[in-house]
């Protein structure tokens, strides 16, 4: 059976048993207009959870708050039951959520390997003055990084294009190379926005392929998506929003049959329609 509007359960004080990422009760507020209102949901290690709803949902705004792009007007977000707390992009990151964005945003002049590479600054550990004077600690851990670099672009399917310059690549590459710079950071959590705009099916098929291995490599996914196929096709289970609030949640099979999710998308069913 489907939930619909659950209660917020507690977060515990046992991490070890915590999701890998709660939102609870996240509501948000610009001005007189309520974006986001009282949504619950977790994402737990392994899952590809997807998050949908009508245009004007609140999707974009509920990604803004798990990534830390913006703070919370009521709830919180934690991860491994440690809150985050606040518009902290930085401890978003340092606690293993990584996000990609709708539109494609990569650096056109550079290669994708040190597109790639520029992803990985978070796993340096190297100080300044160790890469300065090229110690052969700094040496070492810059190759172990560009091997992990170039193990990203072959896990989303582009190693062939690592020296190609990002400008140049096709804009169904580009995103991909996008996917390849998040998985870069080694995230837990990895909040997928609209990763097939603009793909074709094939391209498409390409990407359902990459996402349903992530989590084989220790990264959940939350993927916010409009095309429903490929929604349907990955997820295990499915958050739907409408007017800023969860309306379903459950397996692809049972949010395909719930009247409230119909309606939503299609409207109200008249008996002559």
């Amino acid at each position: 059976m489907v939930e619909e509007h659950p209660a917020v359960r507690p977060a515990g004080n046992d991490a070890a048993h915590a999701p890998l990422l709660r939102a609870e009760a996240i509501s948000r507020r610009f001005g007189g207009v309520q974006a986001l209102r009282d949504v619950s949901f977790d994402v737990d290690a392994g899952e590809i959870v997807g998050l949908i709803g009508p245009n004007g949902s609140g999707k974009s705004t509920c990604v803004n708050l798990l990534s830390g792009t913006i703070a919370p007007t009521g709830g919180r977000v934690l991860m491994s039951g440690a809150a985050l707390g606040g518009a902290r992009i930085e401890r978003a990151v340092g606690h293993g959520i990584v996000r990609t964005f709708q539109a494609t945003q990569v650096f056109a002049e550079f290669t994708a390997l040190d597109n790639v590479l520029v992803g990985c600054h978070i796993l340096y550990r190297s100080g300044p003055a160790a890469a300065a004077l090229r110690s052969a600690g700094s040496r070492r851990e810059e190759g172990e990084l560009r091997a992990h670099a170039l193990d990203c672009l072959a896990f989303v399917g582009i190693a062939d294009r690592a020296q190609s310059v990002a400008g140049s690549m096709s804009a169904a590459e580009q995103r991909l190379l996008m996917i390849a710079v998040a998985l870069a950071a080694r995230p837990k959590v990895l909040l997928l926005d609209e990763p097939a705009a603009g793909m074709v099916a094939a391209e498409r098929r390409a990407l359902a392929d990459v996402i349903r291995a992530m989590p084989a490599r220790g990264t959940a996914v939350l993927l916010i998506e409009h095309h429903m196929g490929l929604i349907m096709q990955v997820c295990d289970r499915i958050v739907v929003l409408n007017f800023g609030q969860k309306i379903a949640e459950g397996t692809p099979a049972e949010i395909r049959a719930n009247e409230a999710v119909v309606e939503a998308y299609l409207g109200t069913r008249h008996d002559d329609a």
